[in-house]
């Protein structure tokens, strides 16, 4: 009933300072997510184009796809083992503080990176040791700031702060990687890292500038701050439990062809660091429309036909993607993979967050951390390793499409009622 009452109050607020913005973009009339939502835009610019150089710079020096996979292993090691200590952390303490810490930690581990590369002093080794840092951040500072949408914008706009989440992180995925590629080419992987470094900065701005006081965390028995007890709810949740298999598959499956795009660029298409960056790009145009088009019709179809559509359409973009040889089908299957895959996600977390529990948020939201961010390196991994024997990276993004559409079909047949949400 509290929690009822304190999204009717907000709501109420809500409308009250709504002003002129329209209701596609209705998350945006609370004052604290506006400054979010610009301090995350520049900011992750600078990570898209950092993650495009550090790509690029770990295939020069060692010239292997398989340590492509070994780095998203690394960074994806610390979310498997940390993700749930991440989440109960959120349950507990200010979100919001614990989000500022981690950007500043990001902000220097990004200095530490330019300084490695400006000395020289670059190798595997130390970027796989910055890598699980990294990974130890994002730990804790994905399912704080997952479940800190809905203390900002109240349960009724969740859906579109979601949305408006995946339209900016789908814009920089778009503009960083094409900023990446003619920055490497010309001045080298370092300029990269220093522009990373200093996005962080707007996102640290935003974070310190929110006034509005943050929705304190309930203090709940020893009990329900528990793996167990978490283990237990979600077992008991039919539609959470089949939301969460379906975001495993896509991680470990769907996105396990991300590691490989700077082979794919080099060996398949036969391009270099710039087309990379346009490849990128490509995945980031098709995810920034899906984000759109949620802002716009989320509210007016049914979220489960649609989530149940784009389940469908994903693997199937996939699988044209790796039959690609040349860089404009290419390009084109890359747009359709972003577009049906961040639909698809989008639609899982809005559900996921509709559902949960207040008291199972932060937990809930760090297995979700942990489907989406943990495995994904994992599947890349796989994918490298499998790519590295065989030498066919096509046949591997193939083998992964098949595999996330037989999972995300043994998720709909043991769970039809998601259908009808």
């Amino acid at each position: 009933m509290s929690d009822q009452i304190t999204d009717e109050l907000r709501t109420l607020q809500l409308e009250a300072q709504s002003g002129s913005i329209p209701e596609m973009f209705r998350a945006l009339r609370s004052p604290d997510y506006r400054l979010f939502f610009v301090g995350q835009t520049i900011s992750l610019c600078g990570t898209w184009i950092q993650s495009i150089a550090l790509g690029w710079l770990v295939l020069r020096l060692t010239n292997s796809p398989f340590y492509l996979g070994l780095m998203a292993v690394a960074s994806s090691l610390p979310i498997l083992l940390l993700s749930f200590v991440g989440g109960a952390l959120a349950d507990r303490v200010n979100k919001l503080r614990v989000m500022l810490v981690a950007q500043l930690i990001s902000m220097a581990l990004s200095v530490v990176l330019a300084v490695l590369v400006f000395q020289e002093w670059a190798s595997i080794e130390s970027l796989l040791l910055i890598a699980v840092l990294t990974g130890c951040v994002n730990a804790f500072e994905a399912p704080a700031r997952q479940a800190f949408t809905i203390d900002m914008v109240g349960r009724e706009s969740l859906l579109n702060a979601i949305a408006l989440n995946s339209t900016i992180f789908n814009a920089a995925r778009t503009v960083g990687p094409a900023i990446a590629g003619v920055l490497v080419a010309s001045f080298g992987e370092g300029w990269a890292f220093v522009l990373n470094a200093l996005s962080f900065l707007a996102v640290i701005i935003a974070l310190t500038a929110i006034k509005q006081p943050v929705v304190e965390p309930r203090r709940e028995s020893r009990s329900a701050l528990g793996f167990s007890d978490c283990l237990a709810y979600i077992n008991s949740e039919l539609t959470i439990k089949a939301l969460l298999f379906i975001a495993l598959a896509f991680s470990f499956f769907g996105y396990s062809f991300l590691p490989l795009l700077p082979v794919i660029a080099r060996d398949v298409l036969r391009s270099g660091v710039v087309e990379l960056g346009w490849l990128s790009a490509a995945n980031g145009l098709g995810a920034l429309a899906a984000a759109l088009s949620l802002c716009f019709y989320g509210e007016r179809f049914s979220r489960g036909k649609w989530l149940v559509c784009s389940l469908t359409l994903f693997p199937c973009a996939l699988l044209y993607f790796g039959q690609t040889k040349t860089l404009g089908p290419a390009l084109f299957a890359m747009t359709l993979v972003g577009y049906f895959g961040v639909t698809s996600m989008a639609l899982v977390n809005t559900i996921i967050q509709g559902t949960v529990r207040q008291e199972y948020r932060g937990r809930v939201m760090s297995v979700y951390t942990l489907a989406l961010m943990g495995l994904s390196p994992l599947g890349g991994l796989a994918a490298g390793t499998l790519a590295h024997w065989l030498g066919d990276v096509s046949l591997v993004i193939s083998l992964a499409a098949i595999f996330t559409a037989l999972a995300s079909l043994l998720a709909l047949r043991s769970h039809p009622a998601i259908f009808r949400l």
